[in-house]
């Protein structure tokens, strides 16, 4: 099984969001990563990212929270593109996972039509609700015709170790990370915003935009003891060890 690291986009935020101590006009960048996993049994892709459009216009998808989340990525910095460097389509993958339902996260799900989406079922249940945009959920990412599978609990998508799905609550109701087990290279936690930057698991710190504070430390202190077993753990947004990996056609595993 391989790995690729794709950018879903770059956006530019209040530092004081991740860092506690920050000044008020202190900014951050924020890459976006998306993850494709081509395994024996079908491609599975973590995450889809930012909408392309946002890049040209992000108030008209986004509201006010362009005003928050600024993207500063270049019109090709997202999934689409990059797998088309990788000489597949969105029609070449058989399973999107998406880590919660954020725009940044499920952003380009309508181009994947022939995969069935896995998302928890807490985070589907929190985005059909009439006030899930205030949460940063909006309908046009993530409600479409493709079939959408929910978990409650672990999910070993193929059964044999190499992609497991855990949740781990905090950011959002339904925050799930993925377990990548690489012959060549080891295991892989993808974060995803369940820690989105390695200064949060350092201070074991909750950004400011957490949904339940405490239900993010139990998740901290898991991802903690599976970073101590062995595994590298891959932060949702942290600019410093993005620049360190490998990306695009370039990969893990084997």
């Amino acid at each position: 099984m391989k790995m690729h690291i794709l950018s879903g986009g770059r956006l530019r935020m209040k530092k004081k969001v991740y860092h506690a101590q920050a000044q008020s006009d202190e900014m951050i960048d924020l890459p976006v990563s998306c993850y494709l996993l081509k395994h024996p049994q079908g491609n599975v892709l973590f995450d889809t990212g930012c909408h392309p459009s946002i890049q040209s216009d992000a108030q008209s998808r986004w509201g006010n929270m362009a005003k928050a989340m600024v993207p500063i990525g270049a019109p090709d910095e997202n999934v689409i593109d990059d797998l088309a460097k990788l000489n597949m389509t969105p029609l070449d993958i058989d399973v999107v996972v998406n880590s919660h339902f954020h725009t940044d996260h499920c952003g380009c799900n309508a181009f994947f039509k022939k995969a069935t989406v896995i998302c928890h079922a807490k985070e589907l249940e929190n985005a059909q609700k009439e006030d899930a945009a205030t949460m940063g959920f909006l309908r046009m990412d993530w409600d479409h015709p493709m079939p959408i599978e929910t978990i409650q609990g672990e999910k070993d998508i193929f059964g044999d170790g190499k992609i497991v799905l855990l949740p781990m609550p905090g950011h959002t109701p339904g925050m799930t990370t993925a377990l990548v087990n690489l012959d060549q290279d080891g295991s892989f936690l993808l974060a995803s915003d369940a820690v989105a930057l390695q200064h949060n698991l350092e201070t074991r710190s909750n950004p400011r935009n957490t949904w339940d504070q405490e239900a993010s430390f139990s998740s901290l202190d898991e991802i903690t003891r599976i970073f101590h077993s062995g595994s590298t753990i891959i932060f949702g947004h942290d600019i410093d060890q993005w620049r360190g990996l490998r990306k695009g056609v370039m990969s893990y595993g084997q």
